[in-house]
């Protein structure tokens, strides 16, 4: 197993980061890093586009969730069946989220053994002329926490006059868990990975608020489209 993921993943992706590293970065290895990161995203566009619009999607029909729910609470059977037929309506897949999470985990333990594991190979770890990125940086573990609650932020539903408080409050909350969790984890780690964290939080934004101006922008068809 070891040997199939070392050929699979771990060898092609630390191929390509040396590539990038003396070809394309000119040995930066904090440009190195955001290349390589740009890279796996472009790669796994489809999926984590996919995965991103389904999650908005279901934000913006929690309504006719939560509705399924009360309406149906004391028949367990009818409510999985009604909301599967509202996923299936909107062309939803439940467990697309975490496929992403399979798929994915394999290419972030890769990523995080290029960046720490294989150092040696590598001899200018100074992005930007003063950030050691083989060392712990508060101001990348700030900024990265920073746009980790605007990425959160961006994914909240529209508030409307009819939701619960409860709701909204546990919104809020999990708006401002993500950037404290972001925080706590990248002092704990070399800067190195704040910049990849950085990196993805960022292009993930920009993909969040593509899907919001198409989700929100317009009507959701039964096929699942807008407009």
């Amino acid at each position: 197993m070891i040997s199939l993921y070392n050929q699979l993943i771990f060898d092609p992706i630390l191929s390509v980061f040396t590539f990038i590293y003396n070809k394309v970065a000119f040995n930066d290895f904090g440009s190195s890093i955001i290349v390589l990161t740009i890279l796996v995203r472009i790669v796994l566009f489809p999926l984590f586009y996919s995965a991103s619009k389904q999650q908005t999607i279901i934000q913006k029909i929690q309504p006719k969730i939560k509705s399924i729910q009360n309406d149906l609470k004391n028949n367990k059977e009818e409510q999985v069946k009604a909301l599967m037929n509202l996923y299936s309506e909107h062309k939803i897949n439940p467990f697309l989220s975490l496929l992403l999470v399979i798929v994915q985990l394999p290419v972030l333990i890769a990523l995080y053994h290029v960046i720490l594991k294989n150092a040696s190979t590598f001899d200018n770890f100074i992005f930007l002329s003063f950030i050691n990125l083989r060392e712990k940086n508060l101001i990348i573990a700030v900024i990265a926490a920073a746009f980790q609650f605007l990425s959160a932020k961006l994914m909240l539903p529209k508030k409307t006059s009819s939701d619960p408080k409860s709701s909204l409050s546990s919104a809020n909350m999990m708006l401002f868990l993500g950037p404290v969790l972001t925080f706590g984890i990248l002092m704990s780690l070399p800067s190195s990975i704040g910049i990849y964290w950085l990196t993805t939080t960022i292009l993930s934004i920009i993909q969040q608020i593509i899907i919001n101006k198409h989700v929100y922008g317009g009507n959701i068809k039964k096929d699942g489209t807008t407009g």
